[in-house]
């Protein structure tokens, strides 16, 4: 059986990762500051696939003893999904520099060093699957979202440069870029604002069970040759 590590499973895209690749099959190390009882439901509806490890990833010193822990209580990492993250709605003039450095360190350096970590055991068994969910918004920009672009951005990047690094010992890296998704990245928009997110997607927004889908996708035998990539899950709003 082979474990998947997924990041920010408490609720939403992590839980709707955790929840799919656990029903095909796959051994999920949910890693989340605190386990909601939504991802317990999880646990306790698949027992034995489900585990859970609570880490603070904007805590980076704890990450690489978490890290060596999954490996040693779950045995080999096949994937990792780093989910996880923030987005701070404000314009750079007036960011809290503490607002900056907590969305820096949440959605770039912590996958960075999570990836460092888990990949050993990738490594080592010349086999694995790195998946980094970044966002439309690193390409498109957006308002108020600068920081968090800059983020995703660099996470993007980050998948370029290290699946040429990991490429020669059969581990992929890749990333998933979700528009805005339907019932939770919009749930603060209302009116007109809203339905002109929707009108650019001449498919609908996606679901959270759609990103997840492709997420699937890069895990299996199939994708084995898919790498340095990012898909992007929008309903075509960026086409």
């Amino acid at each position: 059986m082979k474990t998947v590590v997924v990041t920010g499973v408490s609720r939403g895209l992590g839980l709707a990762i955790a929840k799919r690749i656990a029903k095909e099959g796959y051994n999920v190390v949910g890693v989340s500051r605190n386990k909601s009882e939504l991802y317990q439901e999880l646990m306790s509806a698949l027992p034995g696939l489900v585990e859970f490890q609570p880490l603070d990833l904007s805590n980076i010193e704890a990450i690489a003893s978490v890290a060596r822990e999954i490996i040693k209580t779950s045995g080999p990492i096949y994937g990792l999904v780093n989910n996880a993250g923030i987005g701070l709605d404000g314009v750079l003039a007036t960011m809290h520099q503490t607002d900056i450095d907590r969305v820096v360190r949440t959605n770039l350096l912590a996958p960075i060093v999570l990836t460092k970590y888990i990949m050993r055991s990738m490594l080592s068994k010349s086999e694995g699957r790195i998946i980094n969910i970044s966002s439309i918004i690193a390409s498109t920009g957006f308002h108020g979202l600068s920081v968090y672009a800059a983020t995703k951005a660099g996470l993007e990047g980050f998948t370029r440069s290290l699946s040429r690094e990991a490429g020669k010992r059969n581990v992929t890296v890749n990333c998933v870029a979700p528009g805005y998704i339907e019932t939770e990245m919009t749930a603060g928009l209302q009116g007109e604002k809203l339905e002109s997110v929707r009108r650019r997607a001449p498919l609908g927004l996606p679901h959270p069970e759609h990103v997840a889908a492709a997420v699937s996708y890069l895990l299996q035998p199939e994708a084995c040759t898919v790498t340095g990539t990012v898909l992007t899950v929008d309903g075509g709003s960026t086409a």
